[in-house]
């Protein structure tokens, strides 16, 4: 299998860009085709729930908040047309896309962008969203559905600039089923990369070792070595960035909330930490 179809939902928060950039990125490495996707929601959401409204006055909401999408739609649209031009990116209508270049589609949807991405996300690849920005309260919810819904590997992209993205990867492995749904899901990935480093926690006894998960990749293709790290007085998430950030890694792989999300939310994890910590790309696979 190969890395041929990257979904990027985009909106005008400011953050396309960069997630574009990450996903052109990869990309590139791969030949593959970017599913650009806009999401703009429905007039009868902007309606509050449950507040008795007059006819008229819904009406009027319904009129003001399609005159916005409109134009929220049209300006993002321009920019995603800029975006390809600067770039030299070709964009095309539809299947079939170039095998042998990099391409883009635009597409539109009407609805939440979480529940789009969950349902979309399903016959793609890949799936690249922003890092949520927790000031903000944006972001969260689609990376949720990307992981959980769309059954995918989910590329998450920090709002930092990159120059490469794929070429030296690092992989969590605690040996749990999720660091090996990432593993596999991920060798089209890891196929194309330079460099694979697999880091594991020292001193501690896991179920599979890091040593059959390299024989794994091995028998697929994949060179890579192995490094511990010592936890310490670290969370293992903080370890975990800091080890991959010393290896020289772009991009670090790992399964996702182990643990149940909502106890993962309440309580903190490996992967709540990283999501909100990561100052690199993140591959997640739940």
């Amino acid at each position: 299998m190969t890395l041929r179809s990257i979904l990027v939902p985009v909106r005008g928060d400011g953050k396309g860009e960069g997630v574009l950039d990450h996903a052109l990125s990869l990309a590139k490495r791969h030949n593959a085709h970017l599913e650009v996707l806009h999401c703009r929601p429905k007039p009868e959401d902007m309606i509050p729930y449950g507040v008795p409204i007059p006819s008229s006055l819904r009406k009027s909401i319904v009129s003001s908040a399609s005159s916005l999408a409109d134009e929220e739609e049209e300006k993002i649209r321009k920019l995603f047309d800029d975006y390809c031009a600067d770039r030299g990116l070709p964009e095309v209508d539809g299947f079939p896309w170039p095998q042998d270049a990099v391409s883009a589609t635009w597409r539109e949807a009407t609805g939440k962008q979480a529940n789009v991405i969950g349902l979309r996300g399903r016959l793609v690849d890949l799936i690249a969203v922003p890092q949520p920005d927790h000031e903000q309260g944006l972001g969260l919810n689609t990376l949720q559905a990307a992981l959980l819904e769309s059954g995918k590997l989910v590329l998450m992209c920090p709002a930092k600039p990159v120059s490469q993205l794929g070429a030296k990867i690092a992989i969590a492995w605690n040996g749990s089923g999720e660091a090996s749904r990432a593993m596999t899901a991920a060798l089209p990935v890891l196929k194309k990369a330079d460099a694979v480093v697999i880091l594991a926690p020292s001193g501690k006894a896991l179920p599979i070792s890091a040593e059959e998960a390299k024989v794994y990749l091995e028998t697929h293709g994949v060179s890579c070595s192995l490094q511990t790290f010592e936890r310490g007085s670290s969370s293992v998430g903080k370890a975990l960035l800091e080890v991959a950030r010393n290896a020289g890694a772009d991009c670090l792989l790992m399964g996702a909330y182990g643990q149940s999300r909502q106890r993962e939310l309440i309580m903190g994890g490996v992967t709540q930490y990283v999501v909100d910590h990561a100052d690199l790309p993140i591959l997640l696979m739940h």
